[in-house]
């Protein structure tokens, strides 16, 4: 089926239907990985979003479930150049096209991504539609993309799957604004008991089972949008118990301390990012999905210190407070950008629970 994209700017690109074929609403963006399109599909982080990727291949190696980060994809849209019909790999378990069709995930192919990522790139990230169809209305379109409200899906994207992960010694509570599998699986390796709770979960609720240390997930969205979790946090850290924030924890840590945040341009979204680590001087490779970042203008030195900033647009990357019991980064440790390069941080903070310093 014919399918058409617009954007708020009303520049439209053209292309065919695959996947879920309904019209949607989203806010589009792009990332600029060449592979990981199944852990990307699953990441809560693009709930409410339309992804452009921008290699022009994807599905080459189908869909292969042991590599999903969560329970079923959350994305609004997969837009791509082209799609491939023959899934290649011993462990595909499902092709793209069926894939995201069992999940009512809209999909669009044969679209000119170079020059819509170019569009994105110059103008930012946008809201947008996809309609299918032979004559859909441009103007109604036009209407409904005017008339869409960008929204938190924190909530939606929290609490889904079992709730206790490990056996090990070390109790980590983790508050789940929309976390990525394999940070839990990052954690059970190094001999964690991981306990997940929902971003509705209050302090007193999860100190109840007497954790060692906080984990705050990744998320989608505006942090500002996260009031409630923010004051939750405050508690925590009153509190001095060891905890490591990744990606929207890492900005919401900070806005409960006093710092702020601004949106992007259009983000930092892809698999090979460089940050450097102000400690050491030394450059690593890391995996970005985010919207939003710290303003360092309004980091208060007497509160904590950047640690890690990136190479490419110098925003904030990392956090080390000054209570030596919180650190946060905004890239993804968990996602083997490297592809082990900063698994360190996880072995970090279990050195703060034991009673190390940051």
């Amino acid at each position: 089926m014919k399918a058409l994209l617009m954007l708020e700017n009303g520049m439209t690109f053209e292309g065919e239907g695959f996947g879920d074929e309904h019209d949607v609403l989203c806010e589009v963006v792009f990332n600029s990985a060449m592979c990981g399109y199944t852990e990307l599909l699953t990441d809560p982080s693009y709930a409410g979003q339309g992804v452009v990727m921008t290699y022009p291949l994807m599905g080459n190696y189908g869909i292969c479930y042991e590599d999903a980060e969560s329970v079923k994809p959350w994305l609004s849209a997969f837009l791509v150049h082209s799609v491939s019909t023959l899934a290649s790999n011993f462990r595909c378990d499902i092709d793209l096209q069926s894939y995201l069709k069992n999940n009512h995930i809209a999909g669009m192919q044969g679209l000119d991504t170079r020059a819509l990522t170019r569009c994105l790139r110059e103008s930012g990230t946008m809201r947008g539609m996809i309609a299918y169809g032979d004559h859909p209305d441009t103007a109604a379109m036009k209407e409904q993309i005017s008339g869409f409200a960008l929204r938190s899906h924190v909530e939606e994207v929290s609490g889904h799957g079992d709730s206790v992960y490990g056996d090990g010694p070390v109790k980590i509570a983790l508050c789940d604004y929309g976390v990525k599998q394999n940070i839990i699986r990052c954690l059970v390796k190094r001999g964690c008991t991981v306990r997940r709770f929902p971003c509705s979960a209050t302090f007193e609720e999860m100190m109840e089972w007497k954790p060692d240390g906080f984990m705050l997930s990744n998320g989608p969205g505006d942090p500002k949008d996260c009031g409630p979790q923010i004051a939750e946090l405050k508690k925590i850290y009153a509190h001095g118990v060891p905890t490591f924030a990744i990606c929207l924890g890492h900005q919401l840590m900070a806005l409960a301390h006093g710092a702020d945040t601004y949106k992007l341009k259009y983000g930092h979204r892809g698999i090979n990012h460089p940050v450097k680590d102000l400690s050491t001087g030394r450059v690593y490779i890391t995996s970005q999905n985010h919207g939003y970042v710290v303003d360092a203008k309004t980091v208060d030195p007497k509160v904590a210190d950047v640690s890690f900033v990136s190479m490419n647009d110098q925003s904030v990357e990392g956090l080390t407070y000054r209570n030596g019991k919180v650190f946060s980064v905004q890239f993804h440790p968990e996602a083997s950008g490297g592809p082990l390069d900063t698994g360190f941080l996880f072995d970090q903070f279990l050195r703060v629970i034991g009673g190390g310093q940051l």
